[in-house]
């Protein structure tokens, strides 16, 4: 007699197995497809010919740079080419052979095919009455350097006890005026210097027509001009105006100036600011 507990277990039983079967089944298939789909993500790189040419092509980018350095080192090291001698042409005054050395030594490293010119030119040109420098090389182991000297035209006010000349062009450039060398002295605000030497030779024109030097020159904060020629007159321009420009002024004062001359001495002052005349007065101590 069968019994139908027993039946209904091994009923209960296969479809217990089935259905582990089934679920062992689905889990596989999953595992399956999972793998399938990392090993998919993982071939996208090596399937695509452009992603691996991109990488190589910055690899050997990266790779060229590092060799080019490597070999400007080494090159460097090596004894070749090694510079022996600096040649120099339109040689200043001024500067002396130990100086040129001094900054030689310090600057110039390497050899023919590797030595920085222009940090080399930017520290020749930082030598006393230098303007530019130029430096080239010239085979097979020298170095040419050549200097535009400073034209001095102007005293300029001395600076943390440097003292200071203006050049031709209204440059500042610290060195003392040269033994012997009579130069006008100006005097104004920081960065006025090219705006004070074209002045200065506009007021000296004028005054050499009734044969006086322009010997100092003076521009104040508040753009007042002053004047003192070599007879030790002083001439108060003032400020340039549109009604009375300070051509205008100094005309009055050289027109004048054979009727005033006997009147004037080293202690007197004219006053140009006024419209329509001058005024003499005495220097203030």
């Amino acid at each position: 007699m069968i019994k139908v507990r027993l039946r209904g277990n091994d009923r209960s039983g296969g479809n217990g197995r089935s259905g582990r079967s089934g679920r062992n089944k689905a889990a596989a298939s999953q595992a399956s497809n999972t793998r399938a789909s990392a090993s998919g993500s993982g071939n996208l790189f090596w399937d695509s010919p452009r992603m691996i040419n991109s990488v190589a092509n910055t690899l050997f980018f990266l790779s060229s740079i590092l060799l080019a350095w490597a070999g400007i080192m080494v090159l460097q090291r090596l004894p070749i080419f090694p510079l022996k001698t600096i040649i120099v042409t339109d040689a200043v005054q001024q500067v002396s052979a130990t100086q040129i050395k001094q900054v030689a030594r310090t600057v110039v490293s390497g050899n023919f095919l590797t030595v920085n010119l222009d940090v080399a030119q930017r520290s020749f040109e930082q030598l006393p009455w230098v303007r530019r420098a130029s430096l080239r090389r010239q085979w097979p182991d020298s170095l040419v350097l050549s200097f535009e000297k400073q034209r001095p035209v102007a005293q300029w006010s001395a600076l943390d006890g440097e003292a200071r000349l203006v050049n031709d062009l209204g440059e500042v450039f610290v060195a003392a005026a040269p033994a012997g060398m009579s130069l006008p002295v100006f005097s104004g605000p920081e960065g006025s210097a090219a705006h004070m030497l074209t002045r200065y030779g506009e007021f000296a024109a004028q005054l050499a027509t009734v044969q006086r030097d322009l010997v100092a020159l003076r521009l104040s904060p508040r753009e007042a001009w002053q004047l003192k020629l070599d007879d030790g007159v002083v001439l108060e321009l003032g400020r340039d105006q549109p009604r009375t420009p300070l051509a205008e002024r100094l005309t009055r004062f050289t027109t004048h100036y054979s009727q005033v001359k006997n009147r004037l001495h080293a202690l007197s002052v004219v006053d140009m600011r006024y419209p329509n005349g001058f005024a003499l007065k005495a220097r203030k101590s």
